[in-house]
């Protein structure tokens, strides 16, 4: 198991920036596909954006697209999540996920390793 941390979460005001951060251990990590996925109160668990493990492809989705920026440090077991342009809608805990497959999956089942969640609360 690997275990992963994230970070960055706090208050932001609409329109702000946030940077999150996905830690890990291991050596194994820099060979996981690694997600965000996001939960609001009372509502399921969604993704958000992924990256592959050599980072040359990233997948979004379209809620976030061209606000949100993933990418990865395998050298610093690290992947970041650049969050720009913040809307209300955003809030919600955010966890970092890993999973072992090189396939790309937006369905929080297919992976098997998750972070505690950093809350990220944006005021309008």
């Amino acid at each position: 198991q690997v275990p992963l941390v994230e970070s960055g979460g706090g208050l932001v005001q609409a329109g702000g920036s946030k940077r999150l951060s996905c830690a890990a251990s291991g050596r194994t990590f820099s060979t996981y596909f690694v997600g965000w996925f996001r939960q609001a109160p009372g509502q399921e668990r969604e993704f958000v954006a992924a990256i592959r493990a050599n980072g040359e492809n990233t997948y979004y989705a379209d809620s976030v697209k061209g606000r949100f920026t993933i990418s990865r440090d395998n050298a610093k077991n690290t992947v970041v999540l650049q969050m720009n342009s913040l809307k209300p809608e955003d809030t919600a805990v955010y966890y970092c996920a890993g999973r072992t497959s090189p396939m790309p999956s937006e369905e929080s089942r297919g992976y098997a390793y998750w972070g505690q969640g950093t809350q990220v609360t944006v005021s309008s």
